[in-house]
């Protein structure tokens, strides 16, 4: 019988959980859904990722304002993917951030991914009537942006580590605290999405600048949040693993001279002991394998996802 395509079937109400992990600085995570974070700056707050709609992200806002009612000066996309930047116009933020690729990104590909992600995860797109068009940033850079938190609260230093995730993933570091806003660039017991990623440089140089950073709380772009040098390690080398197992099988495949379906069986079979337990391993992995497929292969930028590619590469592969 074949799956359900990608997170269709996935109609459930996710419990949220606000952590407060540090005086000031927040945390929303949702078993397993995208999750967002706010930092209070001395009279203006920073707001990280923005959620699949308007309706959703004032929600989270609502949650937060429990705890503060400062303006939302600077919202912060980690990267362009639809459920991270569409709900945007909720914030009512001055100033919208993201790496300068993350921009190129949305202006390029924003609409035919909002139509694939919408496509497969819906119940995230809650009253999606609501969204006004593609969330376009504001100011961006391309190494390294400081934001002045004010008085004795220090810096929030927002960092592009190399390419991983996307081209443009940046994390927020609070140097001070030590507590890491990583985007998808890691996840702590949840599957990895890799579908525009670039696998080699992700596992390699990407994730050991995240590393060096030497967080002690880490909240990742899905899971809950990781409390100690110890466990932020063994999130990392979580997703360090998924990466590299998926480049050795599907690499092992193509020399043999397989097909990607043979990849996809070989790489389920070597990641679903121990990652198929964890939210949308299913959903992503035909995504995952078919990008890391043309990375090796030679295609060097990931190939536009359109709701009719999903559709194939998920009747060819997860079936």
């Amino acid at each position: 019988m074949p799956r359900p395509f990608a997170s269709t079937a996935d109609v459930a109400a996710k419990e949220q959980t606000l952590a407060v992990l540090a005086d000031g600085v927040y945390a929303l995570t949702a078993e397993g859904d995208p999750n967002v974070g706010a930092i209070e700056g001395e009279d203006f707050l920073v707001c990280f990722e923005a959620l699949a709609t308007p309706v959703a992200a004032r929600r989270w806002l609502d949650r937060l304002r429990q705890r503060t009612d400062k303006p939302v000066r600077y919202l912060v996309l980690s990267h362009y993917h639809a459920v991270r930047v569409l709900g945007a116009s909720a914030f009512d933020a001055q100033v919208v951030v993201a790496h300068e690729r993350t921009r190129d990104l949305v202006l390029e590909r924003g609409r035919e991914d909002w139509e694939s992600e919408y496509g497969r995860m819906p119940r995230l797109f809650e009253e999606p009537e609501s969204i006004p068009g593609l969330t376009v940033p504001t100011l961006t850079f391309s190494d390294r942006a400081t934001i002045d938190l004010g008085g004795d609260r220090g810096p929030l230093e927002l960092r592009h580590l190399g390419r991983g995730h996307t081209e443009g993933d940046l994390v927020a570091w609070l140097p001070r605290q030590r507590i890491l806003f990583a985007g998808d660039l890691v996840e702590s017991e949840a599957a990895l999405y890799t579908g525009d990623a670039f696998h080699r440089e992700w596992s390699t140089t990407t994730l050991d600048a995240v590393a060096d950073l030497g967080a002690e709380t880490l909240v990742g772009g899905r899971g809950g949040v990781t409390h100690g040098h110890a466990d932020v390690e063994a999130a990392i080398t979580q997703t360090r693993g998924f990466l590299t197992t998926l480049l050795r099988e599907v690499g092992a495949v193509q020399a043999g001279g397989g097909g990607l379906k043979d990849a996809f069986d070989a790489a389920h079979t070597a990641l679903v002991g121990r990652y198929g337990r964890w939210p949308i391993f299913e959903h992503c992995l035909p995504f995952d394998v078919s990008r890391v497929w043309d990375e090796l292969s030679g295609i060097e930028r990931p190939v536009v996802w359109t709701a009719e590619r999903d559709r194939a590469v998920w009747e060819q592969l997860q079936t």
